[in-house]
């Protein structure tokens, strides 16, 4: 009786300091997982809890050994280097590639601002508060206290080294018009960089900077990327240098408004303005795209960013590093997506391809005999499923190559053979078109126009005035007179055009303060004008 009664509180006592145990294991479990949780591995976190529900629901009905049996199983699970494999380690992968990755500074001279150039601002984002907005302007239309007819404007952004002897790769709105451009390295050098050519289609930038035996990145192939692997950005949002974020892959083959010749990566990694043109790696450390956009309604990051893949990047930098620019196949057709309704009219099986809807005049497409109505299926063997597909690979395909489309006609499946033409760059074809605006001639060191019918409608100018097209040095950049400007009186004469506001001007004193009338913006408002002696 004693010996069993001594047994009994024995197997009592080490019950309860089992218990104990298996408490304390517990909250270390939901810790665990907690923290797995907040790190985002929802899927390890939400294993671990349903093996340890699992355990629990065992443990209740068997004996007290196969108690501590189950749970030393678990522990050893739990610990096991298999399961923590699954969470992604960056850290070396920063060390071995955050040397090459590099900040980008730009800096555009001030310039004598013309009229169109103070009419341009940059859009708001959608659903921005009243109370952010000025400060979305400050910070995007007027850097660093720059921009038009201001002090020098500069901007920042990010990119990395592709060779040893130095060249760099950014993107081409990173250094768009950049007077200078200055490179800054991980070691805090500074060297000034070339700009040995850029692609406005692709939004790549090829520099050069006076450098030898510099660490470089080892280039990716980003068609073997899947959804939903990791990806880590390095690069320097708001000229936070060096800064790493990570994510996975959300989609491929992204379509952006603008960008019809990318396919994007998108991915959940945070990016924000001055990321632009760092690198994307993939879990091997090596870069499978360039940081270029994000998409949002409130200006900051908002889950949405995108990248240009590797293969359209180095297509364009061979181009560019050979010629100084890079050339885009171009087949002339306008086109759609297919959709459900259509395909069905189509007699499709299900909705895939890309509608012709119009045919360029002289296209290579015309020439071909392409034909609206006609559904593209397939270039050069590879299929298209929607229209986003068939421009990137189009445009990758050197020029005066032999092309092959498969296209479905009224039901019949048909092949068509052509020749990729040059895409044209319609951007140039604008810039040839400019005539140069007029230089000031007058004392007060403006030139002015006449305004039409359609300036007169938007500056809400009912008659008389003229307009402010550029400003010069002189009494009236001075009296701050702007680009953009309307002058309606100067010492109370009334301005009805160029030849009354150039009599006038001619005849004022020197040394002496007048009263000009101008509008801005729909505005009114007096300033006071003084010509030197």
């Amino acid at each position: 009786m004693f010996m069993s009664d001594t047994i009994g509180i024995l197997g009592t006592y080490e019950a309860q300091k089992m218990e104990v145990v298996i408490a304390s294991c517990q909250v270390g479990i939901f810790f665990f997982s907690a923290v797995c949780s907040v790190a985002g591995r929802i899927q390890v976190a939400r294993f671990i809890v349903t093996c340890n529900t699992t355990i629990l629901s065992m443990l209740g009905n068997g004996d007290f050994m196969f108690k501590k049996l189950g749970w030393c199983v678990f522990l050893v699970f739990l610990f096991n280097q298999n399961v923590l494999a699954q969470l992604p380690d960056f850290t070396e992968m920063v060390k071995v590639n955050g040397v090459a990755v590099v900040n980008i500074s730009t800096v555009i001279k001030a310039k004598p601002e013309t009229a169109e150039d103070a009419q341009k601002e940059q859009p708001m984002p959608e659903g921005m508060p009243p109370e952010m907005e000025e400060l979305f302007k400050h910070f995007f239309n007027n850097p660093e206290g720059g921009g038009y007819g201001g002090g020098d404007t500069q901007s920042l952004g990010s990119g990395f080294v592709i060779s040893k002897d130095g060249y760099v790769l950014t993107n081409h709105h990173v250094v768009k018009d950049a007077d200078e451009i200055i490179v800054k390295f991980s070691d805090r050098r500074e060297l000034v960089a070339k700009l040995i050519g850029s692609d406005a289609r692709t939004d790549i930038a090829v520099l050069k900077v006076d450098a030898s035996d510099l660490p470089a990145v080892t280039i990716g192939n980003p068609n073997q990327l899947q959804v939903g692997e990791w990806v880590l950005a390095i690069g320097s949002p708001f000229g936070f240098e060096q800064s790493v974020t990570a994510g996975i892959v959300s989609a491929k083959g992204r379509s952006l408004p603008g960008g019809n010749y990318v396919p994007f990566i998108q991915t959940d990694v945070a990016i924000n303005p001055g990321n632009s043109g760092g690198p994307l790696f993939n879990m091997d450390g090596k870069v499978v795209g360039i940081n270029s956009q994000i998409y949002s309604r409130t200006g900051g990051f908002m889950g949405l960013s995108f990248a240009i893949p590797m293969d359209v990047v180095m297509n364009a930098v061979e181009q560019i590093k050979a010629t100084g620019k890079a050339s885009h196949g171009w087949l002339g057709v306008q086109i759609q997506d297919v959709t459900r309704e259509l395909a069905e009219s189509f007699g499709m099986k299900k909705p895939m391809g890309a509608l012709v809807s119009k045919i360029m005049p002289g296209s290579p497409a015309e020439k071909a005999q392409l034909q609206i109505g006609d559904i593209i299926t397939e270039f050069n063997g590879q299929p298209i499923e929607n229209s986003g597909d068939l421009p990137p690979m189009v445009g990758m395909t050197p020029i005066n190559d032999k092309a092959k489309l498969k296209i479905l006609r009224q039901g019949d499946e048909k092949t068509i053979d052509f020749n990729i033409g040059l895409l044209p760059d319609q951007v140039d074809k604008v810039a040839d078109t400019k005539t140069e605006k007029a230089k000031p001639t007058n004392r007060l060191g403006v030139s002015v126009t006449d305004l039409t019918a359609e300036e007169r409608n938007a500056l809400q100018v009912i008659k008389g005035g003229v307009l402010v097209q550029n400003v010069g040095k002189g009494a009236a950049k001075n009296a701050g007179i702007q680009p953009g400007d309307v002058i309606l009186r100067i010492n109370n004469d009334v301005i009805r055009g160029v030849a009354d506001f150039e009599k006038i001007a001619k005849n004022l004193p020197a040394g002496k303060s007048v009263a000009v009338l101008i509008q801005r913006r729909g505005s009114p408002a007096f300033l006071a004008l003084k010509i030197d002696k």
